[in-house]
């Protein structure tokens, strides 16, 4: 029997109006794919430190010396699949990435549905925005980079437009970009589903 499938809405917090994805991925990712898959959806380059937050308890890589330093211990994103942390319609979770910009995003089971044999897993059904360029100073620094780059009388335009190197529409959003950027994704959660049914 083929995993189940959760429709995830993640929304960037402090965003307004919102930048946010909806993603189709199988019940049974580890948090570590998970992870590749919303580092995928939301366009980051996976050069920062990131953790899950469920309840009270936290995912990640486990550091032995938080239980010297009197922290709550960080258990194993690589172990902890899924369906054992959020496994309902309803569930919540927080997503941080990059823990000086502090990018936080909840992810929100909309549906868990029957897989589709034919359709490739993980993959980004919707969404709005492109997201924020890494290392622009968090959602304060985010809108300033807005502000300044909409405004070529502003102080700060020329510099921004410059430190971007690029084009950037904060309305933009592909679909298929995205998806383009979970393919690798596909193929690696395709093999892991395969490999499990024939080790159940």
């Amino acid at each position: 029997m083929l995993p189940e499938i959760y429709q995830i809405k993640v929304t960037l917090r402090g965003t307004r109006p919102p930048i946010w994805r909806r993603l189709l991925v199988p019940a049974e990712l580890t948090l570590e794919q998970l992870h590749a898959v919303l580092q995928a959806g939301m366009g980051w380059d996976d050069s920062h430190l990131h953790e899950f937050r469920i309840g009270s308890q936290r995912f990640g890589k486990p550091d032995p010396s938080e239980r010297w330093l009197g922290r709550s211990v960080t258990l194993s994103e690589r172990t902890t699949r899924l369906s054992s942390v959020i496994d309902r319609v309803g569930a919540k979770a927080v997503y941080i990435y990059d823990f000086g910009d502090s990018w936080e995003h909840e992810l929100l089971v909309e549906k868990v549905l029957a897989p589709e044999p034919a359709h490739p897993y993980p993959i980004c059904i919707d969404g709005q925005r492109e997201g924020p360029p890494e290392d622009c100073g968090g959602i304060g620094g985010f809108y300033h980079l807005l502000e300044a780059i909409r405004d070529p009388e502003h102080a700060d335009h020329e510099e921004r437009r410059e430190w971007l190197g690029r084009d950037f529409d904060p309305e933009a959003f592909s679909l298929d970009a995205v998806n383009r950027r979970l393919v690798h994704l596909q193929r690696r959660t395709s093999k892991t589903a395969a490999a499990r049914k024939s080790n159940p």
